[in-house]
């Protein structure tokens, strides 16, 4: 079923895809990308057999996967994942995960579907990152339809609503899982929150009724955690930046700076945690808020289920008593694991700043923050937390702010 309606935000087709390989081939960078994915094969048998495919799937099942096979193999120590066995192999869903690498959120979701043999899903691709026609072809071979960033207000709500019906339309009538990150940019403190206006535009397209607009789509939650954050001395830098001047701009080539160095970056242990989905029992009971509140509350909804699945690692429970000058989790560690953090947050706050202090705390936030999270969530879910879990999260996005 196609729909030009959508022709602007897309992926390819399955007749769109040998031209689309082909352009990849003839890419400056191509010898490169072939090096990294097929180490092992001369850059001409790997332009031939790229050139062999001519659908999504045989691009994704031979490609994307080997990419993701390669970024296991040379730097993550162990992915694990849970809670893809209870969906519907038959069911299309919306999954709105938490943000912490640009690349491999999503690259690797797509691999844990695969390995339990579930179909992949449509993946959000912002139009600033859409920087040449290799990554366009790659991105867009890959299942991934553009998000477009910018413009005016006039133009921010004609966007939203666009996406809004693009992806309403892919769930129910392409019959594509979609999935999108819970905010516009990636986490950079380690307080995962879904932004209220992405809740807004999931029923953009179908505002008579929001709540069964959200049901419809079948919301799964999605926390990923790395042990090894990302970027987080670059993500440290920025919000150090941030706090001290109260403005950050972007540097040229800094976006793919930071998909290469969250690739190539040790990352540890790794683990996805897909969540239930959000039914219309769980929504019913929001019906007749306010459009904001019921937003809030349904935001509030998604980031309780993730951060309660969220996997911890040593490394946040090391940051968390280094920051707190306790030993509180030391059952939770070893010394070795401890010495191990502690050189690479010693090399972190070497950097030449003023306040070597707040530096610190940044970068020890980005790991220990998720331990207050995951332990507020619970107390919410007990009943005797919300208003405190509320406020401490509050407080702690009221002193950063989050760029892609």
């Amino acid at each position: 079923m196609t729909n030009s309606q959508f022709d602007d935000l897309r992926p390819y087709y399955d007749e769109e895809i040998a031209s689309a390989m082909r352009r990849i081939t003839e890419s400056e960078h191509f010898a490169t990308l072939a090096s990294y994915v097929y180490p092992n094969k001369d850059v001409e048998e790997v332009k031939r057999i790229i050139k062999s495919y001519t659908t999504i799937d045989e691009f994704q099942h031979q490609v994307m996967t080997t990419v993701n096979e390669q970024v296991i193999a040379r730097s993550i120590s162990r992915f694990t994942y849970e809670g893809i066995d209870k969906l519907d192999k038959d069911a299309c869903y919306l999954f709105v995960s938490n943000h912490r690498d640009i690349m491999l959120d999503s690259s690797l979701l797509q691999q844990a579907l695969h390995y339990s043999g579930y179909p992949t899903t449509e993946i959000t691709f912002g139009s600033n990152l859409m920087s040449s026609q290799l990554i366009i072809d790659i991105g867009k071979s890959n299942k991934m339809f553009k998000v477009v960033r910018g413009g005016s207000a006039k133009d921010f709500y004609t966007n939203s609503l666009h996406l809004s019906e693009y992806i309403r339309y892919a769930l129910t009538q392409k019959q594509q899982s979609v999935w999108i990150a819970q905010r516009n940019g990636r986490t950079k403190d380690g307080i995962d929150a879904t932004d209220q206006a992405i809740i807004k535009m999931f029923y953009m397209s179908h505002p008579e009724n929001p709540v069964r607009a959200l049901a419809e789509l079948s919301i799964v939650p999605v926390a990923i955690s790395y042990q090894w954050e990302p970027c987080d001395m670059l993500k440290a830098m920025e919000l150090y930046q941030l706090r001290r001047t109260g403005a950050y701009a972007k540097k040229p080539g800094e976006d793919l700076n930071s998909i290469l160095t969250g690739i190539n970056q040790p990352k540890g242990e790794v683990h996805i945690s897909v969540c239930s989905p959000l039914s219309e029992a769980d929504l019913a009971p929001l019906s007749g808020l306010p459009n904001n509140k019921f937003n809030k509350q349904v935001a509030a909804l998604i980031d309780n289920r993730a951060r309660r699945s969220y996997k911890l690692s040593c490394n946040s429970y090391i940051a968390h008593d280094i920051r707190s000058q306790s030993s509180r989790h030391a059952a939770r560690y070893t010394q070795e694991e401890k010495d191990e953090f502690t050189r690479r947050y010693s090399k972190a706050i070497a950097a030449d700043v003023e306040d070597k202090q707040m530096l610190s705390d940044i970068f020890l936030g980005i790991y220990a923050n998720p331990v207050d999270s995951k332990q507020l969530a619970s107390e919410r879910e007990r009943g005797g937390g919300e208003k405190r879990s509320a406020r401490c999260i509050a407080e702690r996005m009221a002193a950063s702010k989050d760029f892609l």
